[in-house]
């Protein structure tokens, strides 16, 4: 449990109140924020393993621990149920790594991500899901 008031803290610890630090109010902490991330799959596109790969490696290059849940996407009701562009998906805290991609209609399709240099990739880009993690 966090301290809530200045009288709570041990002598050796270093974390900052807030200037309210009422009952029940949150304080700082240097604790790591849980991050939820889900990929979103469609058996008719073959990309999914490799977007997973990169994804599981960009994870570890960054110190990021975080759970990868794994969504298939069966029918064109649960497309658009899931606002499901194509295969693969993958949403870091509920926001597509890809705003711009997010925008095509919801379908059964092969998803295409445009590069930083302008080429087209069935996979985000390394740099994509970096920036998606900050």
């Amino acid at each position: 449990m966090l301290p809530t008031s200045p009288g709570d803290l041990d002598a050796g610890d270093t974390r900052e109140q807030s200037p309210d630090s009422s009952a029940g109010a949150p304080v700082h902490s240097n604790e790591p924020t849980a991050v939820k991330i889900d990929l979103y799959w469609w058996e008719g596109c073959p990309s999914h393993p490799e977007a997973l790969a990169l994804l599981e490696d960009v994870l570890v290059a960054n110190g990021v621990e975080a759970e990868i849940e794994l969504h298939e996407v069966t029918t064109d009701e649960e497309a658009t149920r899931l606002r499901f562009p194509g295969s693969p998906t993958i949403r870091i805290d509920g926001r597509d790594i890809d705003p711009a991609g997010a925008e095509s209609p919801p379908a059964l399709n092969c998803r295409i991500y445009r590069l930083p240099d302008g080429r087209v990739s069935p996979i985000p880009s390394r740099e994509q899901l970096e920036e998606a993690l900050r």
